[in-house]
């Protein structure tokens, strides 16, 4: 008895040691996912529905897609994405308050966009939840009250994002990859955005939200006999209609590298895109190989991630997308870099792109990719959209019936030699943009070994740097600042003033603002700012600063101090040279549809504005600020209009400020020259 208790002791530790631990174990086949056939019918009008049974939980969701063309906007880009927003804010018998009670009531969620519309809720209430649901499609009334709404909201977000240089690279991007003819490549503005109009949402509503061009996948705790009823019930009066179809001509690739650079001249990081076109539809024979490969390569934490960051440490991540669309594809390989290391990056990732095109991927690394897409697939499963995504990206996109079914098994399928081929297809380091958005004077030189550089602004237009050069417009930076002066009255006269009071009103959020500035030479500045019940005062005394809020008294330092130094300046254009500061005209651009001069002035301290001045009155347009607050450094842009005469010289009277989400425009009431400030204003005590 004794040696057989030996014995079975043992046995776990022969089996142990003859496992070889050095060697990669063979992958298993691909494991074998259920996902739910779906069954489906037609109504008169057109509607295709698709039901897909799940009976795990008694909850049931509804997922409607329009399969319409893409459409070009024109001048009034936005409309469309405002009309999804109004669907959800009333119909003709229900408010959005009306709408919201009922959802919040039962439970359920109901989102809607411009092309499409999701619902879900316990199956006990999915009567309710359809009658809204089917309220929002085929009766929604579009309000201008709401439509208002939506437009401040939108222009807050382009505030938003006019100073994020991601944005600014997506923007770009865009018009790069597709042009400004291609729906594709149109960008939202602040002008068109005001030609967004209640008639244009309206009409996109009623000529594209048609039966006969949508797909409703239904999914949850329903069979199709409970379905078919309740879909004819509340969908079947829905009115069929002609809808628009469109063709575009195909994006062209680029020939050879081209270099845009997004000049942004105080940030410290670089936003990098290597980006074209790629014609790669939905469904393509080789979408599934071309996924894996670009997986590889940076479809998450691999080459670009592994190489950018964790070997070289110029980034916190780097990666690449191939995106197949119906239309036209695209691939795009990103990561935001410190200027010092722009060029470098670039390197690299070109590095990984020729390699994957040149060297035989390790059996190893892809079955890891696999791996990595098979957790990803199973994952997304538990979505009910998911589910209902498949049903109807089968029929809209003339799929096989087994296209998700077999998705594992065709993953699993990818050969060595298959990625090798994909990538030679679709991973091109000869002929793309190299788009950086980033500090053009410490990048662009280095940049220029891999291409032509030609210089955009933030919404795709090109920039003419040619009228920089003093052969072509013989101007230079200190002659516009000297037609400034001369503009707004002349050196003796800026020259004579020795204190000024101006004061100023605005309105922020629901505060009325109001701010009153002294200045006195030498340097001396006082604000007095009120807002409802909050009051503010900034002191500079010449070589200290203060801020007082709330009973609190903060000590201003570093650059934030050197700036005051300069803004209580009187005379700063004056003595340029006796303040250290120097000045480089570094392009042109519009301002207000003005052609303006973009003028770069360097202080001592490492601080930078960016000023333009108009071409044809020499008045100053804008200047560009970094101001750094508690939520992060953020550019301040400040527009100057209206300018009048004050005993000989010309003011602007009325200044719009934008800092991140926020703008406000001041109207000055009062500009007082020489009378007599006392230099107790400026006391810090």
């Amino acid at each position: 008895m004794k040696k057989l208790l030996i014995i079975l002791l043992l046995l776990p530790i022969i089996l142990f040691a003859q496992v070889d631990r050095s060697k990669m174990p063979k992958p298993g086949a691909a494991p074998t996912i259920k996902i739910a056939d779906y069954e489906s019918f037609e109504l008169n009008n057109g509607l295709k529905v698709f039901v897909i049974e799940n009976h795990k939980l008694p909850v049931v969701s509804f997922s409607l897609v329009f399969d319409r063309d893409a459409l070009k906007e024109n001048n009034a880009s936005g409309y469309i994405s405002a009309a999804g927003e109004l669907l959800r804010t009333g119909t003709k018998t229900r408010t959005k308050d009306q709408i919201d009670e009922e959802i919040d009531f039962i439970g359920a969620s109901l989102n809607a966009s411009s092309t499409s519309v999701f619902a879900s809720s316990l199956k006990k209430h999915a009567d309710t939840l359809l009658t809204l649901m089917s309220d929002i499609v085929l009766n929604a009334e579009f309000t201008q009250n709401q439509l208002d709404k939506i437009i401040l909201r939108m222009k807050s977000d382009l505030a938003i994002g006019k100073d994020d240089p991601s944005t600014i690279a997506s923007n770009v991007r865009k018009v790069l990859l597709y042009g400004k003819d291609h729906p594709y490549g149109e960008l939202a503005t602040e002008e068109t955005i005001d030609n967004i109009t209640l008639d244009k949402c309206s009409e996109y509503y009623k000529k594209y939200f048609k039966p006969n061009i949508a797909y409703l996948a239904v999914v949850g705790d329903i069979s199709i006999d409970e379905a078919k009823p309740i879909i004819k019930k509340y969908f079947g009066s829905w009115e069929r209609g002609d809808v628009p179809r469109f063709i575009y001509d195909i994006p062209k690739s680029p020939t050879g590298v081209n270099v845009a650079i997004v000049d942004r001249p105080n940030a410290v990081q670089s936003v990098i895109n290597v980006c074209y076109p790629v014609q790669l539809k939905i469904g393509d024979p080789d979408d599934i190989k071309a996924k894996v490969t670009n997986t590889i390569l940076g479809g998450g934490v691999f080459r670009l991630f592994n190489n950018l960051r964790e070997k070289h440490s110029y980034t916190y991540g780097a990666y690449s997308t191939l995106a197949n669309d119906r239309l036209t594809g695209y691939f795009n390989a990103s990561a935001d870099v410190r200027n010092e290391v722009t060029d470098s990056a670039v390197t690299e990732i070109f590095y990984e792109m020729n390699r994957i095109n040149n060297e035989a991927v390790p059996e190893e690394e892809l079955q890891g990719v696999k791996n990595y897409l098979t957790g990803n697939f199973v994952m997304a499963l538990e979505s009910p959209q998911t589910v209902a995504g498949f049903a109807i990206n089968t029929a809209r996109y003339n799929l096989p019936k087994d296209y998700y079914a077999t998705y594992l098994q065709k993953v699993a399928d990818v050969t060595v030699p298959d990625i090798k081929e994909e990538a030679q297809k679709y991973i091109h380091a000869d002929n793309n943009y190299i788009l950086i958005v980033g500090n053009a004077d410490q990048i662009k030189e280095n940049l220029s070994k891999f291409g032509a550089v030609q210089f955009y602004d933030r919404f795709g237009n090109s920039i003419d740097t040619s009228s920089i050069d003093l052969g072509v417009e013989g101007v230079s930076a200190e002659q516009i600042i000297e037609n400034y002066i001369t503009a707004i009255g002349g050196r003796e006269k800026l020259a004579a003033v020795n204190d000024r009071i101006t004061e100023m009103s605005g309105k922020v959020q629901s505060f009325d603002v109001k701010m009153t500035v002294y200045q006195k030479v030498p340097d001396l500045l006082r604000q007095d700012i009120s807002a409802g019940p909050m009051n503010q005062e900034v002191i500079f005394n010449g070589s200290e600063g203060v801020m007082k809020a709330s009973g609190q008294e903060i000590k201003i330092t570093g650059q934030e101090l050197e700036k005051l130094k300069y803004e209580a300046s009187l005379g700063l254009l004056l003595k340029l040279d006796e303040y250290g500061v120097k000045v480089k005209l570094t392009g042109s651009s519009k301002v207000d549809g003005k052609d303006s001069y973009q003028l770069e002035m360097i202080f001592p301290g490492g601080t930078k504005w960016i000023q333009y001045y108009d071409k044809e009155t020499g008045f100053k347009l804008k200047d560009e600020k970094n101001i750094t607050t508690a939520q992060g450094t953020f550019t301040q842009e400040t527009l100057f209009t209206d300018y009048r005469d004050v005993d000989g010289l010309k003011f602007p009277f009325i200044l719009k400020q934008t800092l991140g989400a926020q703008t406000v425009e001041f109207v000055i009431s009062s500009i007082k020259i020489n009378s007599g400030v006392g230099s107790e204003k400026f006391e810090i005590k």
